[in-house]
C-alpha cells in the first residue's frame, strides 16, 4: 500500500514511514492511504458474519502488504484483541455498538493497541527508543498509556488539560510508570494538540528525538477503528430485519465526534465495503464540524468545556482526512451534523434511561438523542423545509442523501458507545440520580498515587522540558 499525505499529494511513502513518523514534518500533513481496496464480497456477505478478529485481519492486510508478514500480522491481531465489540439492540431499531470492553474502557483500545504492536513491531531492529507524544481531550491518553505500557522500544508523553477530564480519566492517565508519563497542561486540549503538532515540525527536536504520534493523527491508530465499523454493520445487517420488520433497512451510524477519527475510520469501513448507507455526526457546543456542514465555511475556534470532554475539539484534526477523502457536497451527501449542550446531554442520559433501561455515557447520549429525534421527526421537518437554526441545538439544516428513508421508517440506527458510563458518574449520577457500576478494571486506579506532571502551555517551556527528560 502507498500512503500520501493531506497536505502534498505528490507525497509517496509506506506504512512503516506512515506510522513511524506519525505525521509529515516537512508539510505538517497527515498520511493517508493513495486508495481503499474492497474486501471481497463473499466475505462481507458470509452467514453468520465472520469473526471481529478474522474482519480484523482482512481489513488490515492490504494496508500493511509487502511490510508484515501475514503470520506476523495475525500474531498481532491476537495479542491486541482478547475482546471484542459488542452490538446492543435497545429498541426494534436501534443499535448499541459497546467500545468499552477493552482494558480503560474507551473505543481507543482498539486503534491503541493496534498501533502499539506495529510499531514495536517497526522498532524492533533500532537503537534508540521511538518517543511518543500524544494529546488527549479524555480517553485517548489512558488507552494510549495502557497500550505501550512497558512494550519494548516505545517511550510515551501524554499531555492532557488541568481541570477539563473526569476525575477518573485523570487517575487513568495520572498513575502510569515506567515508559509511560502525563503532562497536566495548563489550557485546554487544543492547546496540548499544538505543543504536540508544533514539536513534530520543531526541525531540532526532530534530530534529537525518533518522534512520533498516538493521537488519530497517526494512520496506525485510524485503520484499526475501520474494524469495528465493518464488523458491526455486517452484524446488523444480518439480524435488522428480524428485529425491525424492515425490508433491507438503510443502516445509519451515529458516531459522537470531537477530532473526527473516528468518523473517518468509519469511512475507510465504508470504502472498504461495510454496508452503511450513511453517518451522522454527533458533538457537543463544539460545533466546528457541524458549522462546516451548514454553511460551507470551516472556521476553527478555541474549544470550550462541557460534559462530553473527550469531544471538547475546536480545531479537528481530521478534517484534512475527511475533505482529502471527500468535496463538501460529497460529505454533505452521506452526513448529517447534530450538536447538543450540556442541559441536553443530561436530560437526553435521563430519557435513554428511562425509556429503555440502558445507561449511556455523555458521549453516547449526544449520539443516542440524534437518532432518536431524527427518527421521530426532525428529518421529516427538515424535509418539509422547517430548519433548526445552525446555533441552536438539534439537527443542522443539511439534508444527506438518505434523509428520506430515516423520514420514512426505513431506516436503523448503530449508535458509538464510546466510554463506559462509569467514567463520567458524576454527570451520570446528576442525569438518573445513581452512578453506573464501576467495572474492576477502572476501580483498582482509584487507590494509585497521582505521578502527573505539571506543564504551561507555553511551547518553549515544553520544548525544555523534552530535552532534558526524554
Amino acid at each position: 500500500m502507498i500512503y500520501t499525505d493531506t497536505r502534498n499529494k505528490s507525497v509517496r511513502t509506506d506504512f512503516r514511514t506512515a506510522v513511524i513518523n506519525g505525521m509529515n514534518e516537512q508539510t505538517g500533513g497527515l498520511y493517508i492511504p493513495l486508495s481503499y481496496p474492497k474486501l471481497d464480497s463473499s466475505f462481507i456477505n458470509k452467514i453468520p458474519e465472520p469473526s471481529f478478529r478474522d474482519i480484523a485481519f482482512e481489513m488490515a492486510k492490504p494496508y500493511v502488504e509487502g511490510e508484515i508478514p501475514d503470520d506476523d500480522l495475525q500474531a498481532i491481531i491476537i495479542d491486541c484483541y482478547p475482546f471484542n465489540a459488542q452490538v446492543v439492540p435497545i429498541d426494534q431499531v436501534t443499535y448499541i455498538l459497546e467500545l468499552f470492553h477493552g482494558p480503560t474502557c474507551a473505543f481507543k483500545d482498539f486503534g491503541a493497541r493496534f498501533m502499539a504492536r506495529t510499531m514495536s513491531y517497526f522498532n524492533r531492529n533500532e537503537t534508540t527508543p521511538l518517543h511518543i507524544l500524544v494529546a488527549t481531550s479524555g480517553d485517548t491518553g489512558s488507552a494510549v498509556g495502557s497500550a505501550f505500557h512497558n512494550v519494548p522500544g516505545l517511550d510515551v508523553t501524554i499531555l492532557y488539560p488541568k481541570g477539563k477530564i473526569s476525575k477518573l480519566q485523570e487517575k487513568q492517565l495520572s498513575t502510569f510508570t515506567g515508559n509511560v508519563r502525563a503532562l497536566c497542561v495548563e489550557g485546554t486540549f487544543d492547546d496540548c494538540q499544538r505543543l504536540v503538532k508544533t514539536a513534530f515540525t520543531d526541525e531540532e527536536l526532530r534530530r534529537k528525538f525518533r518522534l512520533s504520534s498516538a493521537n488519530s493523527i497517526n494512520i496506525s491508530r485510524l485503520l484499526p477503528q475501520s474494524f469495528y465499523y465493518m464488523y458491526s454493520s455486517l452484524v446488523v445487517k444480518n439480524r435488522a430485519q428480524t428485529d425491525s420488520k424492515i425490508d433491507s433497512p438503510d443502516i445509519i451510524c451515529v458516531v459522537p465526534s470531537g477530532n473526527f477519527g473516528n468518523l473517518t475510520s468509519g469511512l475507510i469501513a465504508r470504502e472498504m465495503g461495510a454496508p452503511i448507507k450513511g453517518f451522522v455526526a454527533a458533538t457537543n457546543a463544539n460545533r466546528t464540524f457541524p458549522d462546516w456542514i451548514a454553511t460551507g465555511e470551516y472556521k476553527a475556534r478555541p474549544s470550550v468545556q462541557t460534559y462530553s470532554n473527550a469531544m471538547d475539539v475546536g480545531s479537528p484534526s481530521n478534517y484534512e482526512r475527511i475533505t482529502s477523502m471527500y468535496s463538501l457536497e460529497q460529505v454533505r451527501e452521506l452526513f448529517a451534523s447534530y450538536w447538543l449542550d450540556d442541559e441536553g446531554t443530561i436530560q437526553a442520559i435521563r430519557d435513554c434511561n428511562t425509556r429503555t433501561g440502558y445507561i449511556i455515557d455523555p458521549h453516547g447520549a449526544i449520539g443516542w438523542k440524534a437518532w432518536d429525534d431524527m427518527r421521530k421527526s426532525a428529518m421529516s421537518n427538515l424535509l418539509n423545509g422547517f430548519k433548526n437554526p445552525i446555533d441552536q441545538p438539534g439537527l443542522t439544516p443539511n439534508i444527506p442523501s438518505w434523509a428520506q428513508n430515516v423520514a420514512d421508517k426505513k431506516a436503523v440506527g448503530i449508535i458509538l458507545e464510546t466510554a463506559h458510563p462509569a467514567k463520567f458518574g458524576e454527570v451520570v449520577q446528576t442525569a438518573i440520580g445513581r452512578e453506573s457500576s464501576i467495572p474492576h478494571r477502572l476501580e483498582k486506579v482509584l487507590s494509585l498515587p497521582d505521578l502527573s506532571i505539571p506543564m504551561t502551555n507555553d511551547y518553549s517551556s515544553f520544548k525544555e522540558w523534552l530535552i532534558n527528560n526524554l
